[in-house]
């Protein structure tokens, strides 16, 4: 075993039992790796080839690459395609193309387990496996690179946190959201018919709630290696203003205009 891995391995041992001599805990995170992974499948039917629409002149899948470059605490951009055009994209836009992603794992039924496991295997084998996943969705393209430094490092530095979701708050909260029942009723959503709740009563009276956004997410490689999942138990919130995240076709067209409104809003191209 080389210097490097013994000393880093003593390091790692050192954090796991708690006890973190100066020594140790300077060469553990020296040797700390940060990944972003960009998740970019061909083959959406909703809006078709949604991750390289063209927005303000860029690719979608561009501005999640140039966010994570502007990062000072990404060791490393990559993005998972199983499409050669997607792929040439984001060489284009500085990023790794070291995999290609199977296409049994592409299609609308994949999870995001499957193409996180998958990337992690790779890494694996090539001794390379990093600490820390930031997984940016290409649908939620307008990022602040100190941002995500601010979401990297409250990750980091919760010791027992599984994952980092970056969410905002509704604004209308979602105990006040209905469902239709079989009878073709409304009905608060969830509610049991052994319970009931007052939705028409003030927003206030009931506790916030708040949407993942896509904006950024930590995922700790050693959780998905033990529980074989990518959020894990004790997933730590980040909050964020509200952001868009690309559904249709009207979102992307609302992101059009908010660009038109700030143009500051694509500094992370200069």
């Amino acid at each position: 075993m080389a210097g490097w891995q013994s000393g880093y391995a003593a390091a790692c041992k050192a954090v796991n039992a708690g006890s973190i001599p100066a020594s140790a805990s300077k060469i553990y995170w020296d040797f700390m790796k940060t990944y972003a992974l960009i998740p970019a499948r061909s083959g959406s039917k909703g809006v078709p080839d949604k991750n390289i629409m063209k927005l303000n002149g860029h690719p979608l899948l561009g501005w999640s690459i140039a966010a994570a470059k502007k990062s000072k605490l990404i060791d490393r951009v990559v993005v998972s395609t199983n499409s050669k055009e997607y792929a040439d994209i984001a060489i284009r836009y500085g990023a790794d193309i070291p995999f290609m992603r199977p296409d049994e794992i592409s299609d609308d039924t994949s999870t995001d387990f499957e193409f996180v496991e998958h990337a992690l295997n790779f890494f694996k084998d090539e001794s390379m496996e990093p600490n820390y996943i930031v997984h940016l969705r290409p649908t939620t393209p307008i990022r602040d690179p100190l941002i995500l430094n601010a979401a990297i490092k409250l990750a980091q530095n919760s010791g027992e946190c599984s994952s980092l979701r970056s969410v905002h708050e509704m604004s209308e909260t979602a105990y006040k959201t209905l469902e239709i029942d079989e009878s073709n009723f409304l009905k608060p959503i969830g509610v049991s018919k052994n319970f009931r709740l007052d939705n028409n009563a003030p927003r206030q009276a009931f506790p916030k709630t708040y949407q993942a956004n896509g904006y950024v997410d930590i995922l700790v490689t050693s959780n998905i290696r033990r529980n074989n999942n990518i959020h894990g138990d004790h997933s730590i919130p980040f909050l964020t203003e509200y952001a868009v995240e690309i559904d249709c076709v009207d979102d992307f067209k609302y992101l059009e205009y908010t660009l038109e409104q700030d143009s500051k809003l694509d500094k992370i191209f200069k």
